[in-house]
């Protein structure tokens, strides 16, 4: 069984017991949090649609760790006029895992 669901604006695939990364989520360590707009839900042959959302689907999840992705580097420059630019970001996520989709 699986379900899309839409998470700070993004849609995930997720499967009880998976472990994400998400963008930066305001609850802290270890706390549980339910995601309700739950877009698709499949099982097995059973695949039902939301528009735009399946009503009655929640997916619950506990907050594992704040982690920083890897680092992105943004270069710019002009040909033939001397000027470069490196600048360096490191996006906050929440590592979350999958508890349930009920």
């Amino acid at each position: 069984m699986y379900a899309i669901v839409e998470i700070a604006g993004q849609q995930f695939k997720v499967e009880a017991g998976a472990e994400i990364f998400v963008p930066r989520l305001s609850e802290d360590k270890g706390a549980n949090v339910e995601f309700s707009k739950v877009l698709l839900v499949a099982n097995d042959a059973d695949i039902k649609v939301g528009a735009p959302v399946v009503e009655g689907v929640v997916v619950k999840a506990t907050v594992l760790e704040e982690v920083k992705a890897d680092k992105v580097l943004v270069f710019k420059k002009k040909r033939r006029k001397g000027y470069q630019k490196l600048n360096g970001h490191r996006q906050k996520l929440t590592k979350i895992v999958i508890n349930e989709i009920a």
